[in-house]
């Protein structure tokens, strides 16, 4: 064997390596990292059963309950159940990748996908967006049998999985969409359109996502509001800020890491330029990846002057689009993604077990057991009857983790409150009964006590006492800062 055939062989190890030591990194995580509010807030969903919920449908509440009915109320049970769920989505991903390329481009874009933030998200923080891109991911496996090897039934199941993608998180509406865009611009495949079974496959999933719509009719639209309605209000102030698209891109060069997310572009670039001036003879593969990648990010994109395009929006449009990649990318610059992934996933390791830099924010995955510990101490010291914070979801969720008594949020005090407002909580049986106020103090910058209790629980406390706050200290170092109240006579929000 030659040198430079020994030295080849030698190169291709090194990506081998490293893409395993990424997914230990993961798989290690699961057992070292707390819980983050995401985690808290989604397993909250699963103590309160329901066919939908304010902020997101049920798929990852029914998933959290199952992985923690069998294993317990521990964080354990929920990192694992979004681990197991997102390397099944991974298998899905190749198995999608290999009917479109050949097996050898099929494992550089799995081993792409692999590589980026986006699965470790996926994997370590409970999300809707874990089982859509699961559903979705299996959607687009069925569909494609469906077309391309003219399986009937397979209409019906590419139903019912869009139909579970809906139930996971709403961007689902883009499986339906890009189908129909497929069959639209698909010159061989058009002809489904005058047949029943895309039509059908919508009814389908129409009715698969009907716990969603029933929820949304007695709730009077409240969620599909909320995700709908009330954004599009907010961007149709239309206040130009660029910031906002700069910082879209930033977010996505991050989740992808910056090679692979060029190179989705590029790929994407490429394939319509080539057939740009014969958009016929584009192949109808290629056009089907692109349907359920284009409309996604170009939507965001478009809505990212505006409107602040979270993180994890577009995560969908990159099943297909890393597929597309793939097919583009040398083996260089495979190479080059896996290795900077690498040492990305070397620092995200070194700050779950060290925490060298304390996240300047409520999220982070410290600090929450050990608070609880002390608002659970101070509660019987003060002999409150209940615990309520104000940050949203973020603190009340934490502490419903680890506590077995309810902790309420911020409609306590007459603000809303997402899920905690669908409970049928009666804050009327609190009346003149005495609490015990947390509120996180994440920018905090020396222990001592505020000076001023928050305006907002004066008026619904007879009288308000500041406590000691507690601040929790990991290996040594002060890193969280929780403002601790005693409240006497409750006085509920007038109706």
């Amino acid at each position: 064997m030659e040198l430079t055939e020994i030295k080849s062989k030698a190169i291709e190890k090194v990506p081998f390596y490293m893409v395993t030591g990424i997914v230990l990194i993961r798989l290690i995580a699961v057992f070292l990292m707390g819980p983050m509010p995401q985690d808290a807030y989604y397993f909250f969903y699963a103590q309160h059963p329901a066919l939908s919920y304010f902020d997101h449908p049920p798929a990852i509440a029914y998933l959290l309950w199952l992985f923690t009915s069998v294993l317990g109320k521990n964080v354990f049970a929920i990192k694992l159940a979004d681990s197991v769920l997102t390397v099944c989505t991974c298998i899905a991903v190749y198995k999608l990748a290999i009917r479109f390329f050949p097996k050898f481009e099929a494992e550089k874009a799995i081993i792409l996908f692999l590589s980026t933030l986006m699965v470790s998200i996926l994997s370590l923080v409970s999300t809707p967006d874990t089982p859509l891109l699961f559903f979705w991911t299996v959607s687009l496996i069925v569909l494609y049998e469906a077309i391309f090897n003219e399986k009937k039934l397979y209409w019906i199941l590419t139903g019912i999985l869009m139909g579970l993608a809906f139930d996971s998180k709403y961007t689902a509406v883009f499986l339906p969409a890009g189908m129909i865009l497929f069959l639209l611009l698909s010159n061989s495949n058009r002809k489904y359109l005058l047949t029943v079974w895309p039509w059908l496959c919508c009814l389908i999933m129409i009715a698969v996502a009907s716990p969603v719509i029933i929820w949304n009719i007695n709730n009077h639209f409240a969620s599909f509001a909320f995700q709908g309605t009330q954004r599009m209000h907010e961007a149709a102030a239309f206040t130009l800020k660029p910031k906002f698209m700069l910082g879209l891109f930033g977010h996505q060069l991050l989740l992808l890491i910056p090679v692979l997310f060029i190179t989705v572009l590029y790929s994407v670039f490429k394939l319509i330029k080539t057939y740009s001036k014969r958009l016929s003879q584009l192949p109808a593969t290629g056009v089907f990846l692109l349907c359920f990648f284009l409309p996604v990010f170009l939507t965001f994109l478009l809505l990212s002057p505006i409107y602040w395009i979270k993180i994890n929006w577009m995560m969908p449009a990159y099943v297909t689009g890393t597929i597309l990649a793939g097919s583009f990318i040398s083996k260089k610059w495979l190479h080059i993604q896996i290795a900077i992934s690498f040492i990305v996933h070397l620092g995200l390791f070194t700050e779950i077990l060290f925490y060298p830099f304390p996240v300047k924010s409520d999220d982070t995955w410290v600090g929450w057991k050990p608070l609880s510990g002390q608002v659970e101490k101070i509660r019987k010291q003060e002999h409150a009857d209940f615990v309520f914070s104000a940050d949203n979801y973020k603190t009340s969720a934490e502490l419903n983790l680890y506590t077995d008594d309810f902790v309420y949020g911020q409609n306590v005090i007459g603000e809303r409150a997402l899920q905690f407002d669908f409970l049928g909580t009666d804050l009327n049986v609190l009346k003149g009964k005495d609490a015990i106020f947390v509120d996180s103090d994440p920018q905090f910058k020396t222990n001592r006590m505020n000076t001023v209790p928050p305006s907002a629980i004066l008026a619904h406390f007879k009288a308000v006492k500041q406590l000691c706050p507690v601040i929790i200290y990991h290996h040594g170092n002060p890193v969280r800062k929780f403002y601790i109240y005693s409240c006497r006579g409750y006085l509920p929000p007038k109706r």
